[in-house]
């Protein structure tokens, strides 16, 4: 044995042939601080020992190295003098691959992202099974590649492929990293070890020039002024279309790459360390770093929940069909879960059916599936007028009209046709799933299960646990959740459970600037511009439905009469009952059509200032901000003391997976602990007057004063 330690060993699988084989406790290997001197002392080992003539990289699991170890980056970054030094020392241990005095080759099985593909990379050649998956992912992370990512792959493909998957953090699959030139050969996994020891022989042998392979690594970017310029220019223009102002990283990576282009490696390693250690220091990074935790604190934590349940969902049914209903029985059959589809109305089926074949015709349209998994599909949803069709299911979806009434005679209609271990669920968005319980005999078996609209795009699932919902109900729904590929976050009950109960204090804000006469087109410009949500809070309301956001606002009203109030002279109920509806019927705030190549858009009709009355004074970017935002955070802040939700890390997800909060911002509470909890009560209180949403609990305030954190890790 050459080299053995806990993560990787090192021994000679042939005379000459030494194979480093990376094998980490746990399930996956990954780049923490430990793995990283154990291959530095590995290297050493290798550098230094005379019999060897040439190096094979592997791993001996079913992936090949994750990335670094990211659960470390929050701690490691608050230290800028450690994270330089951390960075410096990390990235030269990849240079000790790459200047080993023989060949080495890589092969790659499953995912090789972050260090991983920076590892391949500081090797001669590289070779791929068909499980490969191989990127620079660390731009989803507000970072650039830290291990010399940026100097490597430019030279290894290219500057314009190179920017182009370091800037969106891309993955390659075999085929196309084949093309770029990213791997010499693709193969089968059961040859890949032979696959790679060949190449490896022939490198020995001098078949194939290793040496020469190398050389660019170590060298200036071979491109003249012209092409460096047009790729540089090119790329520029791309990455402020797609990331916009509030995403340094993508600059970053096109910065590094332009400055470093001239450079021979150790310089240009020097300025992606640079820039490496700025990013550390931003916002942004710490956000996004956070959402990843976050993330990944949700998936295990529903994971475990899914694993205890004893109830398999084979069959499902949905009560509804229409553009929601259709599109949860599209998701459900596209996962393996058939479904039938009922309704009471001929009309609403076809619509259902055709959401579904709508969400399936454009992937096919993309490449992304075949005409086989569309048949497939398509054939698995079952509509029906009859509820004897759901006898058989194992889970009841009911998404029919949110109206209390109506979902309560449904639902107790649907429990007496479906098995008596048949789980009921509710997709409503805002009403009690305690009130809606009691329409059932057996309420242990229900529980609320609240899709985001459109549900094949949106990730999150909210399962409102009732008073009486035991906790195999919980497991069996989260379970399917997981199975039907979305992200579940467990709520307790309450009038708009989480997200929708933080979202009307939002609404209300937003309101109350419209009240001070404040343009809806220059909030909806500045949440959006300047905060960064996708669309501003008009622009919402009209995509939500003014109908429903109306109605919503009575649930909510009677839920926090204090504080969520329902006022009859707002502009949302003004719109409503005016019949402007929003996206549905194609005005609202805004008018909505599409221009002449067939684009939807939306314009402003000066008519609808008849309905809301003439706006005309102005306020400032950071008041629309605040007195938006305020409110928002601070019923966040209440559903965590109160236990609606666990944990701050749960919330984060759920604002950024289900109403698309600013992922750079990283959530309310990631927000909030930016902007300092100090800070912001200090802000909150200048609008305290403004009544109860803006003043904050007295839970905020304790740990303003003693530095608390609402983050458990």
């Amino acid at each position: 044995m050459i080299y053995k330690g806990d993560n990787l060993h090192v021994d000679f699988i042939e005379p000459g042939i030494a194979e480093i084989t990376f094998d980490a406790p746990g399930s996956v290997n990954k780049f923490d601080e430990k793995t990283l001197t154990e291959f530095s002392e590995a290297l050493d080992s290798l550098s230094g020992n005379s019999d060897l003539r040439g190096v094979l990289v592997r791993s001996a699991k079913p992936t090949f190295i994750v990335g670094a170890d990211i659960t470390e980056f929050l701690t490691l970054f608050a230290d800028l003098e450690k994270t330089k030094t951390w960075v410096h020392k990390a990235s030269r241990v990849f240079d000790k691959l790459e200047d080993l005095p023989v060949p080495s080759v890589a092969a790659v099985n499953g995912f090789a992202l972050g260090g991983g593909c920076e590892a391949i990379l500081a090797c001669d050649y590289r070779i791929a099974d068909e499980t490969a998956v191989i990127g620079l992912p660390e731009v989803k992370l507000g970072l650039i590649p830290g291990f010399g990512g940026t100097v490597r792959l430019p030279r290894v493909i290219g500057p314009d492929n190179a920017l182009e998957a370091i800037t969106t953090g891309m993955n390659h699959k075999p085929e196309k990293a084949l093309a770029v030139g990213l791997i010499d050969a693709v193969t089968s996994s059961d040859h890949l070890k032979e696959g790679a020891l060949s190449i490896l022989r022939d490198a020995i042998a001098g078949e194939l020039d290793w040496q020469a392979k190398r050389q660019p690594k170590l060298e200036a970017l071979k491109a003249n002024d012209t092409e460096k310029l047009m790729s540089f220019s090119t790329a520029k223009g791309m990455i402020w279309a797609k990331a916009g102002k509030h995403y340094p990283s993508p600059h970053a990576a096109l910065e590094v790459v332009e400055r470093g282009a001239g450079e021979a490696r150790e310089e240009a390693l020097n300025i992606e360390n640079e820039l490496f250690v700025k990013l550390t220091q931003t916002d942004a990074a710490r956000a996004q770093v956070g959402i990843f935790l976050a993330d990944q604190l949700v998936k295990g934590k529903s994971k475990k929940v899914a694993k205890s349940a004893t109830k398999k969902i084979s069959r499902a049914g949905v009560l509804g069909a229409g553009i929601m209903g259709g599109g949860i029985a599209y998701q459900s059959a596209s996962r393996g879960v058939p479904v039938v589809m009922k309704d009471i109305r001929r009309d609403a089926l076809d619509l259902g059916l055709n959401e579904a074949s709508k969400i399936l015709g454009k992937a096919l349209e993309r490449g992304k599936i075949s005409q086989k998994v569309v048949a497939k599909t398509l054939t698995s949803i079952t509509p029906t007028l009859n509820n004897s069709e759901l006898a058989d299911v194992d889970i009841i979806v009911e998404a029919v009209v949110e109206n209390p009434k109506i979902k309560a005679s449904v639902l107790a209609e649907v429990e007496k046709v479906v098995a008596k271990d048949a789980i009921i669920t509710s997709n409503t968005s805002t009403i009690s799933i305690d009130k809606l319980a009691e329409s059932l005999e057996d309420p242990s078996r229900f529980c609320g299960m609240h899709f985001f609209n459109p549900v094949h795009k949106m990730p999150l699932v909210e399962i409102i646990r009732g008073k009486h919902t035991s906790d195999e109900t919980i497991a069996a729904v989260t379970a399917y959740a997981l199975q039907m590929g979305k992200t579940a976050i467990v709520v307790n009950d309450c009038p708009g459970f989480l997200v929708n109960r933080v979202l009307f204090p939002y609404f209300a804000g937003f309101s109350k600037l419209l009240d001070d006469d404040i343009d809806f087109t220059g909030i909806d410009k500045v949440m959006e511009k300047e905060f960064g949500w996708p669309m501003g809070p008009a622009y919402l309301c009209d995509v939500v439905g003014m109908d429903t956001a109306d109605h919503a606002t009575n649930v909510m009203a009677e839920g926090f009469p204090t504080r969520m109030a329902r006022d009859d002279n707002g502009a949302i109920a003004k719109l409503a009952a005016a019949e402007r509806y929003g996206q549905k019927n194609g005005k609202g705030f805004y008018e909505y059509s599409v221009d002449k190549r067939g684009r939807p858009q939306k314009v402003v009709n000066p008519d609808v200032y008849e309905i809301i009355g003439k706006k005309s004074a102005t306020a400032d970017k950071d008041e629309i901000i605040a007195r938006c935002m305020i409110p928002m955070v601070n019923e966040m802040i209440r559903c965590v003391e109160e236990g609606i939700v666990d944990s701050a890390e749960e919330a984060d997800i759920a604002l950024i997976y289900g109403l698309g909060f600013p992922p750079f911002r990283g959530g309310a509470f990631r927000y909030l602990e930016t902007l300092g909890l100090e800070k912001f009560v200090e802000l909150a209180d200048k609008y305290a007057d403004l009544g109860e949403i803006y003043q904050v609990t007295d839970g905020l305030r304790e740990k303003a004063k003693t530095g608390g954190t609402y983050f458990k890790s």
